[in-house]
């Protein structure tokens, strides 16, 4: 399987340290405007292959979108970083430009690539990647509540002195402000999450002081070092994990939804069948009608931000 990585930050590195240590492709494809530091993080991964028992890859650091021919997968973390004084508006006019330009050319050398989309806002970019390009809604894939998912089982897992693995749930809608917990899907260690907490003599977790802590998590990272590194990584190497193997895991990714849930022309987060094919088919689960509201308000608050979004850039939000 050949992999491309659109950025050599931060994440874009992370994402490649994954697929080094971990995956099982035969090429992987470094694409950066800055040709020499994709080079430097190419030749310096190309050193850890002598001390690690890990397959063999051919990586190739370029900034040129031709290497892309025949992708897979093309994985997306280029764009502009937000800065001080920027609103989220802002940053999703130009980010959203840049996501389109760069789908844009990778469809001329890999239209068959499945999309996975990091820039933020994620769920805004590929929004327009999707309606911007030949691309399928499936084969655009936003890395979406992936990590918001990850924190929430971490945080409950620490509260309940358990592996994270055995926390299940769920963070669903937009990656960012606009997202939620549904209660009625957290369990642990298989049981729902009162019944355990009850019978084990816990504080019982309340879903929206959970949200709040999930939302402060990448909020503490964020004020500490400028960005979000590991945990995005490790998200996007999931999902790039079951597309490979055609794994059909569950996940909390975003694509474009055209009728689920009675929603249209809108990209959120949602238990998603992930395989071979991208996103493959979005599972129907009985919200709660509080639940559903909330997902309905949800997804009116994103749609606002796309017709602004689109409004200002030109680009077609259909």
């Amino acid at each position: 399987m050949k992999i491309g990585v659109i950025g050599a930050g931060a994440v874009g590195v992370g994402v490649c340290n994954y697929l080094l240590t971990l995956g099982s492709i035969s090429e992987l494809v470094l694409l950066d405007q800055n040709l020499a530091r994709a080079e430097g993080e190419a030749f310096d991964f190309r050193h850890t292959a002598a001390l690690t028992f890990t397959k063999n890859t051919h990586i190739v650091p370029t900034d040129d979108y031709l290497s892309l021919i025949g992708a897979d997968i093309v994985v997306i973390t280029a764009g502009a970083q937000i800065k001080q004084g920027q609103t989220r508006i802002d940053l999703a006019e130009i980010n959203a430009k840049i996501g389109v330009d760069i789908a844009r050319n990778v469809e001329r050398v890999a239209p068959n690539a499945i999309l996975i989309v990091v820039s933020n806002p994620c769920d805004i970019v590929t929004h327009f990647i999707a309606t911007n390009t030949g691309y399928a809604a499936e084969k655009v894939i936003s890395s979406g509540c992936v990590i918001d998912t990850a924190r929430l089982m971490s945080i409950v897992a620490n509260r309940v002195n358990l592996d994270p693995k055995n926390v299940f749930g769920y963070v669903l809608g937009e990656h960012g402000s606009n997202c939620f917990t549904p209660k009625s899907l957290i369990s642990i260690a298989g049981q729902p999450a009162d019944y355990y907490c009850d019978t084990h003599k816990m504080p019982r977790i309340c879903a929206d002081e959970l949200l709040e802590s999930v939302k402060q998590a990448g909020y503490e990272i964020f004020k500490r070092k400028q960005n979000t590194t590991h945990g995005i990584a490790a998200s996007v190497f999931r999902i790039i994990q079951a597309i490979m193997i055609n794994e059909r895991s569950v996940l909390p990714v975003a694509t474009l939804i055209q009728g689920d849930y009675g929603l249209d022309n809108v990209v959120l987060s949602l238990p998603t069948v992930v395989g071979q094919n991208g996103a493959q088919a979005i599972l129907q689960h009985p919200f709660t009608q509080d639940e559903l509201s909330t997902l309905h308000a949800v997804a009116d608050n994103v749609t606002k931000i796309v017709e602004q979004v689109a409004a200002q850039t030109g680009l077609n939000a259909r």
